[in-house]
């Protein structure tokens, strides 16, 4: 499968999964929006923990690109704060969540459809803040990605990102949750379309689910460092309970807060 192929294949896969109702898909409220008129809101990088307030600062009229980050549910959120909001998302479906709450509500979301590391379309400097919650887990290369987020923030501006734990993929899915016990069968970095067997990856295409990649703390985290960011936070996060057998054990994912130095300070 080509990189065109697997970008095709992963977008039909989550506007399956938009049409479905996934959890990352599933609209957000009337009231959910008018709390965050009121200014009382909060959104997600990972699956359950609450993104502090002061990792953003004041939204209000500030340019925010939520990208990869479900349908529906931060970007009409962030909008209804104040913020002048573009969603960015390789899925049709996703993006028409964001737009049926901005219709629903009375906002202003500009929905672009495309791949996360690809932001060609997004000139240079144009944004604030990038909001990216666990999506790359999705694309086989998160270094151009950092690139991108770089490029198209101002200097000052912070990128607020989200990834998995990449231990996670030294495990086979089936086999965990048919013994519940944690047993190490893989090599890290892991990728469904180079190293599952192939009847197995097959069958994965064929039930139109969506392809992922493990990628190492080095790239995640050492590949914003070298995109030029400077880190300024960070925190765990786990599942919504402990049916997620590794969550027992071990935080699943992760979030960083990085700024793109201001101009003075990056000479």
């Amino acid at each position: 499968m080509s990189a065109m192929d697997y970008l095709e294949h992963n977008r039909r896969a989550w506007n399956r999964q938009s049409r479905t109702g996934c959890v990352w898909s599933q609209p957000v409220s009337p009231e959910t929006i008018a709390q965050a008129r009121a200014g009382a809101w909060s959104v997600i990088l990972t699956p359950v923990r609450p993104v502090p307030r002061d990792w953003f600062g004041d939204v209000r009229g500030r340019r925010v690109l939520c990208l990869a980050s479900g349908g529906g549910q931060q970007a009409p959120i962030l909008a209804a704060a104040g913020a002048r909001v573009t969603s960015y998302d390789l899925s049709d479906e996703q993006l028409e969540r964001d737009r049926e709450v901005a219709a629903r509500e009375g906002l202003d979301i500009a929905c672009v459809r495309g791949d996360m590391a690809d932001l060609s379309e997004l000139a240079d400097s144009s944004f604030d803040l990038t909001f990216h919650p666990v999506s790359n887990v999705f694309a086989p290369d998160v270094l151009p990605l950092w690139r991108e987020c770089h490029r198209v923030l101002r200097p000052g501006g912070a990128l607020l990102a989200g990834f998995m734990n990449p231990a996670i993929y030294l495990f086979e899915d089936g086999e965990v949750e048919r013994t519940g016990e944690l047993v190490v069968r893989r090599k890290l970095p892991f990728s469904d379309l180079a190293d599952l067997p192939p009847d197995v990856l097959e069958r994965r295409i064929a039930a139109g689910e969506p392809l992922e990649f493990s990628h190492s703390l080095e790239t995640q985290i050492g590949g914003q460092l070298a995109a030029g960011f400077v880190l300024t936070n960070f925190f765990e996060d786990r599942w919504f309970d402990d049916t997620f057998v590794f969550s027992r054990h071990s935080p699943i994912a992760f979030a960083t807060r990085a700024v793109k130095p201001p101009l003075e300070q990056a000479r």
